[in-house]
């Protein structure tokens, strides 16, 4: 107890994580981060442990782009339908047929509504006219024929529930699964509907038994669950999948489970199972606080997924399957064509059919493998965080470093332990997230208590640089933080200015919006190049140009070649973003680079308003020079002789020796080769190129015409050729210059 009154502050400290743990479980303070990972744990889990076998009881007719390309777009004429339907009970001998699509209009595509009025108007003077159009009814009215053939056949029809402010219905439902006296008095949380959208009446008539096929979509946009039941005025109905299990299995009723009464639930309200009951058999299937369940996803989705068997719809309408392929199947009509807008976002999938989750919750009833989150998941998650936080709150102060990271370890393990074993055995979904952070929140924070004063240098520099130098050059500097500060220095730094090309006409082109997005992702995407993967520092963003440098806060020798690196690394990624443009139809983007090393000043500089680590110098405005040459010269870096001195690692392509505005003296410039450049015309390129430079500085215009036609007919860098072509044909006018050295001067920035 002593001990305990001694590190009382330690104590507290780590009852903050555990207070706020208890408070997010209790619903007072929700930290959305923490469902947002338990959403994860489920998904990789779920996809962790999903069977991937084929179910063979249950097959998908789709309605796929092969079918809409043969049979015509959707909604097909309903006589294309009927004899759908008895392909799939007369010739394939199916056991019971569910659609996941809705039949809320009358058909008029036969024409025979337009016969009817032309009968009752203008020919109506013409009985000839009248009883060839009654003679033709029977024919012609599809939604009738339709209708004959649902009739007496083991089909559930599909219908869907909405929410609109208007609550508009459309359409007729189904009887109620279940007597609304059963739930009468009780607060149970169904998903609730002010609208619908069902089938028409003669449809309806045909076939009586249906179910919504609606789905619960969470926040961050993914289908987990299903309600079994939902309300709609007071009334309850069955979702598809459930009215297809008992469509299956025959005459049966639906009850509902509620927990037995004893200390824990005598004040429950809620509904812990759905039954379904035939004769002296009971199917029980357990729902959390919704009535809703999760879905158990056999494996990846769609025909190539191998949970299901996929079937075109147009082959079965036009007999190309066998007969009784599908004998005592259970049979789904659903779609996967893009067009008709049923795919969904799940834990397996970003584009899941949607008549597969219910195929797959079919699957589960009928397996038995159900999962579910219990009403009591709050309860339990509560007990966790309180029992482990005050066993850390009371023993990590009283342990060594290395027996608390033992007792945390441990009681992590347990904790996940049981959580995994609840769900491979139970089916039981319990939140984990909550638990876990408390568990590792309160062993970082007691653990760091004791190291306060010694971590804030750390602090303070992380503060300082943390925006600009990547995080393990930040964690080389806290080793030693009395040797870094924001005061100005000289250095020989690398420097790097890339900037987008075309950036004027494509921001013309695109939305604010889009524009935006478009920056953010190609910036996100070079700035872990510099920062990550080659330990650069981001000076600034200017439009749409990046500012990077590298040998500073932290000195390294071999900065010049981490540029260069780098820049390569740039366009390969500009590359890829590029492949993921042409295929969302979205406009193309291009980068020029320039690199330069010299000496540079760098450190804090600014206003006393607004301050900047940054660099400044002749050497940093070269850089910006040179990659605005990158255009001229028609390729994608631009690099000095001094960063190509430094980094002669690299394979180099020389460009040519200039002479920038602002400056008398000449610089050469080179390009960098990649990897993939490093072939035998490649090669050859540089040979012949080396030669053309050779012979334009020594003003052989002819031998320049001769290797620049050779050149052309291997190379693709038409633009620098180009460029010597123009500059040859001038030159050729002037006399013979013994003073010429073979620079070109640049008159603009």
């Amino acid at each position: 107890m002593d001990n305990l009154i001694r590190h009382l502050p330690r104590v507290l400290v780590t009852f903050l994580p555990v207070i706020l743990a208890l408070l997010h479980v209790a619903g007072v303070v929700r930290v959305d981060v923490l469902e947002r990972i338990d959403d994860i744990i489920f998904d990789t889990r779920l996809r962790a442990t999903m069977p991937k076998t084929l179910d063979e009881r249950i097959v998908v007719i789709d309605i796929d782009e092969k079918s809409l390309a043969e049979v015509g777009r959707w909604p097909w004429s309903r006589d294309k339908l009927a004899l759908l339907v008895h392909e799939l009970f007369d010739r394939q001998k199916a056991a019971v047929a569910g659609f996941d699509v809705v039949f809320a209009e009358p058909d008029l595509s036969s024409g025979l509504h337009q016969l009817q009025k032309l009968a009752k108007k203008e020919f109506q003077d013409i009985p000839e006219f009248a009883n060839a159009v009654e003679a033709l009814t029977p024919t012609l009215d599809h939604d009738l024929l339709f209708a004959q053939s649902l009739s007496n056949r083991p089909v559930v029809l599909g219908y869907y529930m909405t929410s609109d402010r208007d609550g508009r219905t459309n359409g007729q439902l189904p009887q109620p699964a279940i007597d609304s006296s059963i739930v009468q008095g009780r607060k149970i949380s169904f998903t609730s509907w002010n609208g619908y959208g069902s089938n028409i009446s003669s449809i309806a008539n045909a076939a009586p038994v249906a179910g919504f096929f609606n789905s619960i979509t969470d926040n961050d946009g993914v289908v987990r669950a299903v309600p079994l039941l939902a309300e709609y005025k007071g009334k309850y109905y069955e979702s598809l999948s459930l009215a297809m299990v008992r469509r299956m299995i025959g005459e049966s009723r639906l009850e509902l489970g509620f927990p037995p009464p004893n200390f824990f639930s005598r004040d429950y309200q809620g509904i812990e199972s759905v039954h379904i009951r035939q004769d002296d058999k009971t199917l029980s299937l357990p729902v959390d606080h919704r009535v809703a369940a999760l879905v158990p996803y056999r494996g990846w989705g769609g025909p190539q997924g191998g949970s299901f068997r996929y079937l075109s719809a147009t082959d079965l309408l036009h007999g190309r399957v066998p007969a009784q392929t599908l004998s005592q199947k259970i049979v789904l009509i659903g779609t996967t064509a893009p067009g008709l807008l049923d795919l969904r976002v799940t834990p397996v999938g970003s584009a899941y059919p949607g008549v597969e989750a219910h195929a797959n919750l079919i699957s589960g009833m009928l397996d038995g493998r159900m999962l579910v989150k219990p009403d009591y998941a709050m309860g339990y998650d509560l007990l966790i965080v309180l029992a482990a936080g005050v066993l850390l709150a009371i023993t990590l102060p009283l342990l060594t470093a290395v027996r608390a990271v033992m007792l945390t370890m441990l009681m992590l393990a347990i904790i996940i332990g049981i959580n995994f074993w609840l769900y491979l055995h139970a089916g039981l979904v319990l939140p984990l997230a909550t638990s876990f952070f408390m568990i590792v929140t309160a062993f970082s924070l007691n653990m760091s208590y004791g190291y306060f004063v010694e971590s804030r240098s750390k602090r303070e520099l992380v503060h300082l640089f943390g925006t600009y130098a990547p995080p393990e050059l930040v964690d080389e500097m806290a080793k030693d933080p009395k040797s870094y500060s924001m005061e100005a220095q000289t250095r020989e730094l690398t420097v790097m200015f890339c900037d987008m090309r075309g950036f004027t006409q494509l921001s013309e082109g695109l939305e604010p919006a889009q524009l935006q997005a478009l920056l953010n992702r190609l910036f996100s995407r070079l700035t872990q190049v510099i920062r990550s993967n080659h330990q650069g520092t981001i000076d600034k963003y200017m439009g749409d140009c990046v500012m990077a440098f590298w040998g500073a806060p932290v000195p390294v020798q071999d900065h010049a070649a981490r540029s260069v690196a780098a820049a390569l690394e740039m366009i390969v990624a500009v590359g890829k973003i590029n492949q993921e443009h042409r295929q969302k139809g979205l406009p193309e983007v291009g980068v020029g680079i320039g690199l330069n090393t010299g000496s540079m000043h760098v450190g804090d500089m600014g206003s006393d308003i607004r301050k900047a680590y940054t660099v400044i110098g002749d050497a940093v405005n070269l850089g910006s020079r040179l990659e605005a040459l990158t255009r001229v010269y028609g390729v994608d870096i631009v690099v000095s002789e001094y960063t190509r001195k430094k980094a002669d690692q690299f394979t180099w392509l020389e460009l040519d020796r200039i002479r920038v505005k602002g400056k008398q003296e000449a610089v050469t410039i080179y390009t960098p080769l990649n990897a993939a450049d490093h072939t035998n015309t490649i090669k050859q390129e540089m040979s012949i190129w080396h030669q053309f430079l050779k012979a334009y500085r020594s003003q052989n215009w002819d031998a320049c015409d001769v290797l620049l036609l050779n050149i052309s007919k291997i190379s693709s860098r038409k633009i620098l050729h180009d460029t010597y072509i123009k500059r040859v044909q001038e030159l050729r006018k002037l006399p013979f210059d013994a003073t010429w050295d073979g620079v070109y001067s640049f008159d603009t920035k």
